[in-house]
């Protein structure tokens, strides 16, 4: 009898792939706005206590979630069917793409974090048409897709922690964008969901 494809793949492999993939989109796209003289990174530097607070709890979780997935690969620690690890895979790479498009999109726009001084311009198009957060979607595409490539406990434990701080830090950049593109915002608001479709 001959076993599917899918019990013979190199899970390994396909979970750094989306791993390297992800975050070789995330400080490429920092290192060519530091070129610039834009300071991507603004993670932190609000002094409000609650953007303050969930910006340094994300920071945490985005830090802690790569690191668990990666011991996971390394340990091969997980206890799920395989078919579910190849659906991870392409989940991991979906997720890839939407964060890729999303920062394609933002040019020069695009900021981690919320930021405290710079003026940028409200993006609503490309991605940005289906998607008011589509950045943070590809996060949370990524995280579930190597979980179900490595699911146990502690990569469970991380990839919820981060999901969760990713939802609260957008509640916050929502606040932010009210309060500098107004109306423009309330408008694109009332077309696109905050994480995926139209109205």
């Amino acid at each position: 009898m001959k076993l599917p494809l899918e019990d013979h793949l190199p899970y390994a492999v396909l979970a750094l792939t989306v791993l390297a993939l992800f975050y070789g989109i995330y400080f490429t796209k920092m290192l060519a706005q530091k070129q610039r003289g834009i300071q991507a990174r603004q993670i932190g530097k609000r002094k409000e206590k609650t953007i303050h607070t969930v910006e340094l709890l994300m920071s945490i979780a985005t830090l802690g979630a790569p690191l668990t997935q990666i011991l996971s690969i390394v340990f091969d620690w997980n206890y799920i069917p395989v078919g579910a690890r190849f659906t991870g895979f392409c989940t991991g790479i979906l997720g890839d793409l939407i964060f890729l498009a999303s920062v394609v999109c933002m040019r020069d726009n695009w900021r981690a974090g919320i930021p405290d001084k710079d003026k940028t311009e409200l993006v609503t198009g490309g991605i940005y048409k289906f998607s008011r957060n589509p950045a943070f979607l590809g996060f949370d595409f990524m995280y579930i897709g190597v979980l179900l490539m490595y699911f146990n406990p502690l990569t469970l434990l991380f990839s919820l922690f981060a999901i969760v701080m990713l939802h609260l830090q957008i509640l916050q950049e929502e606040k932010y964008l009210t309060a500098t593109f107004g109306k423009e915002y309330e408008e694109y608001k009332k077309r696109v969901f905050r994480y995926l479709g139209r109205k």
